[in-house]
């Protein structure tokens, strides 16, 4: 795996290794992440990644966010309970020279405290596949102050997925056996 384009373009990113088959880590593959970021940068959602602040549910290896730092996001939160994870998202950070612009939280995304910072913009949620976490997390991170108004939503799953109370679908996709819906925050 490695950075598509932007400022560490190219730059590699740790290797997945053995996994976390308890945790369901599948990173996001590149053609996958290419095509998601071309629609991103397209100019139908407007610029969300220009200055965005970005929210990573579900991180696994960071790339999701890592890959909208290095294409111009302010700053980035990587949310995921996995040990395995955790280790990959902070070595990826590190390796990037991300630091300064990217917090890492080792917990449960259901169970985000309320945030303090200002909200995200630009949100990519990933949760394991077929275990319908996606709107249960959508819900509590906007009840937590997590979500800005009007926010784009990026949601991958196995599966089209439908809009919680609260956000408007927008658009989905199909990549192979990815799906990729599209939300806003109302």
């Amino acid at each position: 795996m490695r950075i598509i384009a932007g400022e560490w373009r190219g730059r590699p990113l740790a290797a997945l290794g053995k996994g976390d088959m308890g945790a369901q880590l599948r990173p996001t593959t590149d053609r996958v992440r290419e095509s998601l970021f071309s629609a991103l940068a397209g100019g139908r959602y407007g610029e969300p990644l220009a200055e965005a602040r970005v929210l990573d549910l579900f991180a696994g290896t960071g790339a999701l966010g890592l890959e909208a730092l290095s294409r111009g996001a302010a700053f980035a939160t990587f949310v995921d309970d996995g040990r395995v994870a955790t280790r990959l998202i902070k070595q990826n950070v590190s390796a990037l020279g991300a630091g300064p612009r990217a917090r890492l939280m080792h917990r449960d995304a259901r169970r985000l405290p309320e945030n303090t910072d200002p909200p995200a913009t630009l949100i990519f949620l990933d949760p394991p596949y077929g275990r319908d976490l996606g709107g249960s997390v959508l819900t509590a991170c906007a009840a937590g102050g997590w979500i800005a108004p009007e926010a784009l939503i990026v949601w991958e799953e196995s599966t089209e997925q439908f809009p919680p109370a609260g956000f408007t679908l927008i658009d989905s996709r199909r990549y192979g056996d990815t799906h990729v819906t599209f939300l806003t925050a109302e």
